[in-house]
């Protein structure tokens, strides 16, 4: 299993903007080694800053940047690539397609997302410490998880798809951003199965997963997906179910 799935990785709160930055050099060319300087230029004047960032806070947003556009993990280049495609055609949806480029690459994010999500479809507002809580149940009791949690939830709002409530540490959900391309929703879809370490899962499922709360996304169906992604495949089970799952993952 990929370390991906282990390791909690967030070291910040992450602005949406350094990102589409990120997806700019990629798509200019730019050579690995020249990236990171690259980077810690940019983020001189950077948004999300009240003074110029340390060399440290410099580090980890770098990282984050290359790992999710730059410089991926062999499994994920691939999306990222998709990702780029969609980048340059829904300028007006760049959230969703860094949304889905960091879930594959930082599971931990995605998880934060699911446990907001599902919080959220029991109850109006959802609090830290009970994310947290629930966190701990997966990664167990250590010290980091509060504090990257925090970071994970601070860049919700930050991307403005949690709002900070009237209490402390209290949040409550932003309107939903809805979908309707459908080769975006695939990018979801594909992104969620990447972000666990089956890679599979039901389609009715995926489609309402917690982790997608500030989305809404289409129907679709397992064929249509199949379809339409050379990475998916779809396989029947009961009298109308549908099991998506990575190809490079069948057995």
């Amino acid at each position: 299993m990929s370390v991906r799935f282990t390791k909690v990785g967030i070291q910040r709160e992450l602005h949406f903007e350094w990102f589409d930055q990120a997806a700019r050099l990629f798509g200019s060319g730019i050579s690995k080694k020249d990236v990171r300087q690259e980077i810690y230029r940019y983020l001189e004047n950077a948004p999300g800053f009240a003074t110029p960032p340390s060399l440290q806070s410099k580090t980890y947003i770098a990282n984050a940047l290359i790992k999710t556009w730059i410089d991926p993990e062999p499994e994920l280049a691939s999306l990222r690539d998709s990702a780029f495609r969609l980048f340059k055609d829904f300028s007006t949806k760049r959230i969703v397609i860094h949304w889905c480029l960091l879930g594959a690459a930082y599971p931990f994010w995605f998880e934060v997302a699911a446990k907001i999500g599902r919080l959220l479809n029991l109850q109006d507002q959802v609090t830290q410490t009970q994310v947290v809580l629930r966190l701990k149940e997966i990664y167990g009791d250590r010290q980091t998880i509060s504090r990257r949690a925090r970071y994970v939830i601070r860049s919700f709002v930050s991307w403005r798809i949690l709002k900070d409530s009237e209490t402390k540490g209290c949040y409550e959900k932003a309107d939903p951003m809805s979908i309707t391309d459908e080769n975006m929703a695939i990018l979801m879809l594909e992104s969620a199965l990447l972000a666990t370490p089956e890679g599979n899962g039901a389609l009715r499922l995926l489609l309402n997963n917690p982790a997608f709360f500030p989305f809404h996304l289409p129907v679709m169906t397992g064929d249509f997906v199949s379809q339409r992604s050379e990475r998916i495949d779809v396989v029947r089970y009961g009298l109308d179910d549908e099991l998506l799952r990575l190809k490079d993952q069948q057995k």
